[in-house]
């Protein structure tokens, strides 16, 4: 199984709520620079935090890379969800395949950590539209390695 993490493109700095912040134009542009990394890989869905600049950019990431089914938005990918829960909900929801996680710091980082080395005490940094790959035979913690991350 392998499990894309993309922090979401550049926001706007101010919204009426944290949750209605934009992708700006600059992140529009790191979002799609990132897509390119997924071209050619075997990406069967794309899950993304119900915010709207993660929405945008699953949105923009699916249109790159010509995929027809919709984004599927989850609460669990939120910035302050627990990276202990989105293991869990992968491990019982999507562990039948490849997936794209759209989502935010700190989740991404602890997420990877958790992933990586059994705890989230070794947060992986990402920028805006970092794109980290993930593989091993199940979402579970310590489980998984880093094959990459890419930065833009």
């Amino acid at each position: 199984m392998k499990v894309w993490i993309l922090r979401h493109g550049e926001a706007q700095a101010q919204a009426r709520s944290d949750a209605e912040r934009e992708l700006t134009r600059h992140g529009r542009e790191q979002v799609l620079q990132s897509a390119a990394h997924l071209m050619g890989k075997p990406v069967l869905r794309i899950l993304a935090s119900p915010y709207v600049r993660t929405r945008q950019t699953a949105e923009l990431v699916r249109e790159a890379l010509g995929l027809t089914e919709p984004v599927v938005l989850t609460p669990w990918l939120t910035p302050d969800s627990d990276p202990r829960q989105v293991l869990t909900h992968l491990m019982q929801d999507h562990a039948d395949g490849d997936v794209l996680l759209v989502s935010h710091q700190p989740l991404v980082g602890t997420l990877i950590g958790l992933a990586v080395h059994g705890n989230t005490q070794h947060a992986q940094p990402m920028n805006t539209a970092s794109l980290a790959q993930l593989s091993g035979d199940f979402p579970l913690a310590g489980a998984m390695a880093l094959d990459s991350v890419q930065h833009v």
